[in-house]
């Protein structure tokens, strides 16, 4: 397969899925229950390596507790780390709620910064982080790139099989999806990985971008052919 082909395959592989999900998930968001900048900071920084779904357990109290970034910093780590330590690592996690909410406070007027260098500032705040709340947040082209959509982008074929790193990802994805387009692609990619395009066993059989699938064109051409 010469260079060219590759790359013309690997254009329609984005064109096919994006203009499938574009149609029939238009409307792709977070499934992180928030209801303000703040709130969406501290769920996420919850959910790095946890699920939503524990995290939406969690947060309703807390937020009731420390509604503001303010009620947050004039916490201490024994008052706060009970409502987190159902949370994956609640240690760290509680340390750095409460570096964050000091520094929102001190350095950032209590105001949630938009740009991407600013955020990683914050502890608890990384590249994957800070890309979310500038998308969500500000709608800016940000790609944050979790396990799903590194897991995702490689196995479906958006990205070279050999990128190591998220960054690597990240960085492919932003030059191949147009800008207007990167805040949802984002969670097209997690809701794909979560629902469909599983870790262990992708639900193939259920899953509705095989026909632009590099991994399914792998490991089932018969039925690829077939449906040809």
């Amino acid at each position: 397969m010469n260079a060219y082909f590759w790359l013309m395959r690997r254009q329609e592989r984005y064109q096919g899925i994006i203009d499938y999900f574009a149609e029939h998930q238009p409307e792709a968001e977070t499934e992180l229950n928030y209801t303000n900048p703040f709130e969406l900071l501290v769920a996420v920084i919850l959910s790095a390596q946890c699920t939503d779904k524990r995290v939406n357990l969690v947060t309703p109290a807390l937020f009731e507790e420390f509604p503001t970034a303010k009620d947050l910093m004039a916490s201490n780590f024994d008052e706060l780390f009970p409502y987190i330590k159902s949370i994956s690592y609640p240690n760290n996690k509680t340390k750095h709620l409460l570096g964050m909410a000091k520094m929102l406070v001190e350095d950032f007027n209590n105001i949630v910064p938009e740009d991407i260098k600013e955020l990683q500032k914050m502890p608890g705040v990384g590249r994957k982080t800070a890309n979310v709340i500038a998308s969500v947040v500000y709608d800016k082209p940000a790609m944050a790139v979790d396990t799903h959509v590194f897991r995702v982008s490689k196995r479906i074929g958006l990205v070279p099989q050999n990128s190591k790193t998220p960054l690597e990802v990240e960085k492919h994805l932003m030059k191949n999806i147009a800008k207007e387009l990167i805040p949802k692609a984002h969670h097209w990619l997690i809701l794909h990985g979560r629902y469909i395009c599983l870790a262990r066993k992708p639900k193939c059989e259920k899953c509705p971008i095989t026909g632009y699938c590099r991994y399914y064109e792998k490991n089932y051409p018969k039925e690829l052919k077939a449906v040809e």
